[in-house]
C-alpha cells in the first residue's frame, strides 16, 4: 500500500465514512448520505502521481439538455477543485484530480464536502431541468391510482 493509500485509507477509518475497496488497485468507494440524493457514491483511485476523485450525479436528460448543460457549467465557476463532466452516455459526473503529495486528511475532508455538495445541491434543479416531463407523467400516473406521491413531494408545488 502507497502512503496515499494509507492516508485515505486512515481518513476514512477515523471519519466514519462508509467505504469499502474497489475493484481498481488503489482505488476507495466511498458512500455519502445525501439530503436530496439518498446517496452519492464516490471513486476515490490513488494513482502514483494523482488522485482521482469521480462521483455520479446523475443521468443524462430527457429534455432541455442545452439548459441542462448551460446550468453545469456556470455552476462549474463556483466549484472550487471539482467539475461537472459527462460520459459517452451524456451521464453527468463531478470530478476532481491532484498531485498525491497535497492528499491529506484536510484535503480529503474538503474534497469529499465539495464533491458531496456538487452532488446532492444541484440534484433538485437538474431534475427540473432535464426530467420534468417524466416527473409530471409519473405525478398524474401516482394521482390517478392514488398511489404514494412521496418521493415527488419536493416537486409537488411544480406538479398539482
Amino acid at each position: 500500500m502507497t502512503q496515499a493509500q494509507q492516508v485515505v485509507e486512515d481518513y476514512l477509518q477515523d471519519a466514519g465514512i462508509e467505504w469499502e475497496l474497489g475493484a481498481r488497485d488503489g482505488e476507495f468507494v466511498v458512500t455519502l448520505p445525501g439530503e436530496r440524493k439518498l446517496k452519492t457514491v464516490v471513486s476515490l483511485l490513488v494513482g502514483e502521481s494523482a488522485l482521482t476523485a469521480t462521483a455520479f450525479v446523475i443521468r443524462h436528460p430527457d429534455e432541455n439538455h442545452l439548459e441542462f448543460s448551460q446550468y453545469l457549467l456556470r455552476r462549474n465557476l463556483r466549484r472550487p477543485g471539482v467539475a461537472y463532466a459527462t460520459d459517452e452516455h451524456g451521464d453527468v459526473f463531478v470530478v476532481a484530480r491532484t498531485p498525491v503529495q497535497a492528499v491529506d486528511a484536510a484535503y480529503l475532508d474538503t474534497l469529499l464536502g465539495t464533491l458531496l455538495e456538487a452532488a446532492d445541491d444541484s440534484f433538485n434543479e437538474l431534475l427540473v431541468i432535464g426530467f420534468r416531463t417524466s416527473m409530471q407523467k409519473e405525478w398524474d400516473w401516482r394521482i390517478s391510482r392514488g398511489e404514494s406521491t412521496r418521493n415527488l413531494e419536493a416537486f409537488r408545488h411544480l406538479l398539482e
